[in-house]
């Protein structure tokens, strides 16, 4: 059975007529009556009955027409649908993100990917660097908004967000709780809880860089995933963590009640910068069509809202 034959049944079935069905479909009468014999054949049915006066659908024939219209329809939608995908206009996209992606760069980008492309559908998943990164290279992501980039051909990037501060994390008990700021250069003399740097490997690098630049080195007596496990062990020891500011304002640091509390850290101030990272070799139009939501979204004012965070945490 050849998709035109159905078509060219569906045809017959409408006309009643093989002259003007043939018409229609650009053929000749004996070439469209040899494509319905080769139909009938390959069903073992009669689908229409005529005789020099007129041209019926036999029931077997009725029947069929309903369930042909139905592949026609839907191999018509496949079309469609593929067609739409490979332009832009649909599709599907899974998009990793960060705290700090969620508040700057996802509110704007997605209202304008909604305006533009609303056939696209876009899932979201909040997820660290690391796993982000992982994500791409499985191809379980399409996008990561994560914090640095890798330095790698199989990635392509693109910045967005510039001076993200780091912050340390202390328990309410500690000494350094109720001060406005610290010397990175005191942490020598503390001990440190830390997470595994392929969690994030941009923040792990920015607080190594700047004990090396003040000339010392981290005593790094605790590992914790994540920055709640993180304000849960500082809590009940003396030790010190670190957690981007946003992360520590999201999570209430310094808030009447919280277990832990943010404190600035001060020459120099660790920053990273937040970048979205595709695949290079992506082949999902959809892809474009975010980052060019992205790139005519309104700008992110991460100063401004640094300089809210800021107050939050004292």
């Amino acid at each position: 059975m050849e998709f035109r034959h159905l078509v060219s049944f569906i045809t017959i079935a409408e006309e009643l007529h093989f002259g003007r069905a043939a018409q229609r479909l650009h053929l000749t009468q004996p070439s469209l009556s040899a494509q319905l014999q080769k139909l009938e054949k390959s069903l073992g049915v009669q689908l229409v009955a005529r005789n020099s006066h007129e041209v019926r659908l036999t029931a077997a024939g009725r029947e069929f027409e309903l369930q042909a219209r139905q592949i026609v329809a839907q191999v018509d939608r496949a079309a469609r649908a593929a067609k739409a995908t490979a332009e832009g206009r649909s599709g599907t996209l899974s998009i990793g993100y960060n705290l700090p992606a969620s508040r700057h760069v996802l509110p704007d980008t997605l209202v304008k990917m909604t305006e533009r492309h609303p056939d696209i559908v876009v899932s979201l998943w909040e997820k660290r660097t690391g796993p982000q990164l992982t994500g791409l290279a499985d191809r379980s992501l399409d996008i990561a908004l994560v914090y640095g980039h890798p330095s790698t051909a199989e990635f392509r990037y693109r910045r967005l967000l510039h001076r993200v501060p780091l912050v340390a994390v202390v328990g309410r008990r500690h000494r350094w709780a109720d001060r406005p700021g610290v010397p990175f250069a005191e942490l020598a003399s503390q001990e440190c809880v830390l997470f595994a740097r392929e969690q994030c490997p941009a923040m792990y690098d920015a607080i190594f860089r700047s004990a090396a630049q003040t000339r010392i080195s981290l005593n790094v007596a605790h590992h914790a995933d994540d920055p709640g496990a993180t304000a849960h062990m500082v809590s009940v020891r003396p030790l010190v963590g670190f957690a981007s500011l946003p992360r520590a304002v999201s999570m209430g640091m310094g808030a009447p009640g919280s277990i832990s509390a943010a404190v600035k850290l001060l020459d120099p101030v660790p920053t990273l910068d937040l970048y979205a990272v595709w695949r290079s070799d992506d082949t999902n139009p959809a892809v474009a069509a975010f980052l060019d939501c992205m790139e005519s979204a309104e700008p992110a004012q991460l100063d401004d809202a640094r300089e809210d965070v800021v107050g939050a945490i004292r």
